[in-house]
């Protein structure tokens, strides 16, 4: 078997060096090589009309079933406004302990909220999101310290408000391999 890898898989373009910027604090904090993948989708049937969104559950099982050799984990990283039944709207979602996961970027950009163009405030929350994502992927739930990139964020204030890093508590609970 060949070195394994975080596999990421990005629908539509990101800005010059954003996704490579993201990957190298993945590889920072998780130990692995991170593999980019652009993938080229129809992502229409994902869309739910009368929320004017992307169903999120649909996305993780489409991005689960692309299957790359020797991918520990897989990312499915996107621009479109997502949800799941319950909740209005999702950052990202994972697999509990499984291998895949999704973020988008689409409501971590300050212009939805009024407030001027930040890209180095995009990159920071976007990286925090994959992180956190892939945290589940490792048997993580949420943690309760404040600054922890695993505590649960409904809002990007509480995004801005983590680090980008598992604490020493949740770096134990993950059982990251190789680690």
């Amino acid at each position: 078997m060949g070195q394994q890898n975080i596999a990421f898989i990005y629908f539509g373009q990101f800005g010059i060096g954003f996704i490579e910027n993201v990957a190298e604090a993945v590889k920072h904090e998780f130990g692995f090589p991170v593999l980019l993948q652009n993938a080229r989708a129809d992502l229409g049937e994902f869309y739910d009309p009368g929320r004017r969104q992307y169903n999120g559950d649909k996305l993780l099982k489409e991005v689960h079933s692309m299957n790359f050799s020797g991918s520990l984990k897989m990312v499915g990283l996107f621009h479109v406004d997502l949800f799941i039944p319950i909740l209005t709207y999702i950052f990202g979602q994972a697999q509990l302990g499984g291998k895949t996961a999704i973020a988008s970027i689409y409501r971590l950009r300050n212009e939805r909220y009024g407030m001027p163009v930040d890209e180095k405030l995009l990159l920071d929350r976007f990286t925090k999101e994959v992180i956190h994502e892939l945290g589940h992927t490792f048997h993580l739930i949420h943690c309760q310290n404040p600054v922890c990139v695993m505590r649960s964020s409904t809002y990007v204030e509480d995004i801005d408000q983590k680090e980008r890093h598992l604490c020493p508590n949740c770096r134990l609970l993950a059982a990251i391999p190789g680690s």
